[in-house]
Order: structure tokens, then sequence, then C-alpha cells
């Protein structure tokens, strides 16, 4: 094991903005809560305030805890470019009568989870020495499919400086290249500022390899592939692994449903994995770190990939608060799962590895929709210079949160069903709501009802 000279550096988390359009439609083929819990009505300012309160925790604790704003919904240039023609009401009122799925995949406040928003892959990994960011191009979903663009322009106006960052378009949004950012990318390192490893996951792979037969395998090997050149990652510091298509079909849509990694450590379950013995020899051959790698195995006779889904233990997010601590940040749900809490808590009192801690968060909007806390943040490692590079307003600070609170209770409804998203007056609530955000957070236009 050997370690250099590094920039000193911190793993920030950026986490999207629950939109005002947060409904349960039952979306996303593959995603076991979205499906059970389809048709439901939900409450967009709770949704909004509760992933607030998780932000503002986190800061707390000394956190670098970033926002980044949701997308315009319902999402009318996107039904224009379908041939729904006409003024916003008469367009809403149409694709309402003769075709309600779409209506629902144009409304979709999925970009909430900024873990699919991109991948990125920190200064101390690349050729170039940049900070490199690739929006995935999601294509394995409607009205997923519908976010790229902005998610660009979204990132590029939080981190807009060319001398630190270096912003690539979405890969070509074709099955053979399906990329769904970063749920299914994984960095481990000693220090954030020391080089360090990025393991891709994927599902859909070459013709030998085994595939899911029940659900679709959302990201590719190709995809992994094309981002490692894109970032100018080297050979011998990525790996592209492949995920156990049967726990797809089980409901793990993305890798961060079944594994969670932070600097030194990796947390699995015992199925995440094709050859994961594999996986732990590259890792260790290939350690540059000043730590030594962990890893945590959870069995699946203490936890199983139902119990996993159900309560999204391995969405969870690994932090290192300044304080020198690792903690685990879960949903509620890993609580009220005795099996779950068991093995947390297991984990927590085990003094050979670096967890220390576990905070709750009732996220319970978002998980009804299948995305725990891992899928609200974006994690982006920064140096000191590239800290000070990002969009000033774009940092969570206590006035920034009051401000963004008193915004969302300002502007949002608590309950919405599917029936309201033809109603124009969301329409217009909801760009209200975002051109206010846009000066909030100092982005700009970057909105098409802005531009």
């Amino acid at each position: 094991m050997t370690s250099s000279p590094h920039t000193p550096a911190v793993e920030a988390n950026f986490d999207g903005l629950v939109g005002p359009t947060h409904n349960y439609a039952g979306l996303a083929q593959g995603n076991l809560a979205a499906a059970k819990n389809a048709d439901l009505p939900s409450n967009p300012r709770e949704a909004a305030l509760q992933g607030l309160a998780k932000m503002r925790a986190l800061h707390d604790i000394g956190m670098a805890q970033g926002v980044l704003p949701p997308q315009e919904r319902p999402n009318l240039p996107a039904l224009r470019r379908l041939g729904y023609n006409g003024k916003d009401r008469q367009v809403l009122e149409r694709v309402a009568r003769e075709a309600p799925g779409l209506l629902a995949a144009v409304s979709s406040a999925s970009s909430m989870w900024t873990a699919n928003a991109g991948t990125v892959s920190p200064s101390a990994d690349t050729a170039d020495g940049l900070l490199h960011f690739t929006p995935a191009n999601l294509c394995s979903n409607l009205h997923r499919s519908f976010e790229p663009e902005t998610s660009g322009r979204v990132l590029r106006a939080t981190f807009p400086d060319a001398a630190h960052f270096a912003h690539h378009d979405a890969l070509p949004a074709t099955p053979a290249m399906g990329d769904e950012g970063a749920a299914n990318h994984t960095r481990l390192c000693g220090e954030y500022g020391e080089p360090g490893l990025e393991l891709f996951v994927y599902g859909a792979g070459n013709a030998d390899e085994p595939a899911p037969g029940k659900f679709p395998a959302r990201q590719t090997r190709a995809a992994c592939e094309a981002l490692a050149r894109l970032h100018e990652l080297s050979t011998g510091s990525t790996r592209q692994q492949l995920q156990n298509p049967d726990v797809i079909d089980q409901g793990v849509f993305h890798n961060d449903v079944i594994a969670v990694g932070n600097r030194e450590v990796l947390l699995y379950h015992q199925d995440a994995f094709v050859d994961a013995d594999g996986l732990r020899n590259w890792i260790s051959a290939q350690w540059r770190g000043s730590r030594t790698p962990v890893f945590l195995e959870v069995s699946r006779d203490r936890v199983s990939v139902e119990d996993a889904v159900s309560s999204y233990l391995f969405n969870s997010q690994l932090i290192c608060p300044p304080d020198g601590s690792m903690r685990l940040v879960v949903s509620s749900e890993c609580q009220e799962n005795p099996r779950v809490w068991a093995q947390i808590e297991q984990l927590i009192e085990d003094r050979a590895n670096p967890l220390s801690q576990v905070q709750v968060f009732d996220l319970r909007q978002s998980m009804r929709n299948g995305g725990g806390p891992a899928c609200l943040r974006l994690r982006v490692v920064l140096t000191e210079a590239e800290r000070a590079a990002v969009n000033a307003n774009s940092w969570l600070t206590p006035e920034r949160h009051a401000e963004l609170v008193g915004w969302v209770q300002q502007h949002y409804r608590d309950r919405l069903v599917l029936a309201d998203l033809a109603d124009p007056q969301l329409l217009d609530e909801s760009r209200t709501a975002l051109d206010r955000l846009t000066q909030i957070l100092g982005l700009g236009s970057i909105y098409e009802f802005q531009r």
C-alpha cells in the first residue's frame, strides 16, 4: 500500500429539492416501491420539507451540503416535441384526454433523485486534473429520459468554472449506452484528495454474461467504459463490475439499492455482485490510499434481498463529518425492520470497522416512490479551490435553509393526485416557484420557460 502527497479535499453532498409535482404514478419498471404505491395521493410540501430537514441536519454536523433544483414539470416543451400544440391549457387538456400515461411521465418529479443526475470523477483521479461531470441519459424510462438536457444545464450553472470543472454531454440515448449516473458508481479512497478507485456497476454486458429475465438492466458495460474514457481515468483505477442479475429481478434496479461505498469502506449485500471475491481482490491489489480498505458484507441469512429492498438499508449514506467519524444515514424504514435494524446495530457496535453512529430520517414521501437517502444526493469530492469555485448560492446555510423552507411553504401543495396533473393552475404554480428558486440559488435562466 502506498500513498503520495495530495491536495486536501472534502466530499460534498448536493441534494435534489423535491419538485412541486411530486406524485405517485408508478412509472419505473423494476422499482417495487413505486409500483406498490402507484395512484396514492402525495404530499409535495411534506416531501420537500423532509428533504430539506435531512440537508440541514447534515450541514449542522459540519458536512459540505449543497442544493440542486428540481426540473420544470409538467414538461410542456416535451409535449410540444411530441406533437401537442396550442396554448398550455389546451395541451394539458388534450394529453390528459388522449394519453394520461404520457401526462404522468412529463409530470414526474424524479429529478429529485440527484444520484441519477450524472457521474462525477474527482480531479485527483483524472489525467487532466479537472473534476468531470457527465449527465446520465436515463434512457430506460420515458419519464426520466426528459431529464438529461436540464441536468446538464443545472450542473454547469452549479459548477461553472472551466478552470476546475469539465462538463460532458450525456451519452447517446440508446439502450446499448444506458446510463443511470452515480447510482451505479462508487469511489473508494484513503483520504478524499488522494487518487481513488472508481467502481462502475452494470447489469447489461457481454452476450456471454448472465442477465436479468424479469426486469430490465438499466446500466450497460459499454456506458461504464465510455464514462471512464470521457473522465480520463486510468485503466488501473477503474473496474466495470457485473451486478447480480437475480437481485435486479428482485427490485434492485440500481446498484445503490444493494451496495454503498465511501472512502475506504464498501458495504454490500452478499448477493450484490457476480464474483464479489474478484472485486475485493481487485480493490486490494490496486489500492493506493493511506487507509486500509474495509469490506462489510451483509449475509443473506441476516438480511434478505427483500428486506434490503423494502428498507433501503444499502440506499443509506455513508458520510464522514469533520469530527473524523463515519456515520450511516438511513431512512426510518430501516429502524422499523427488526432484522435490518439488528444488522445496523451490529455494524455500529463492531469496533473493527470505522462506522460509529447511525442517523435516522423520515423520508417517507420519497421512499414511497422508491428513493432513499442516497438517491436524494449527488456526491462531489472538492478541493478547497474547487469548493470556492462552486456557485455560492448553491451551498446550504442556515439562512438559505430558512429561505427554502419558506419558499416550499408558499408555493407547494400539501396534496396531489394524478388528476391534478392536468390542472393549468398547477403548471402556473410550478413555474412561479421555479422562477423564484433560480433567484434564491443564483442559477440564471436554466428552465425552458425562462429562455
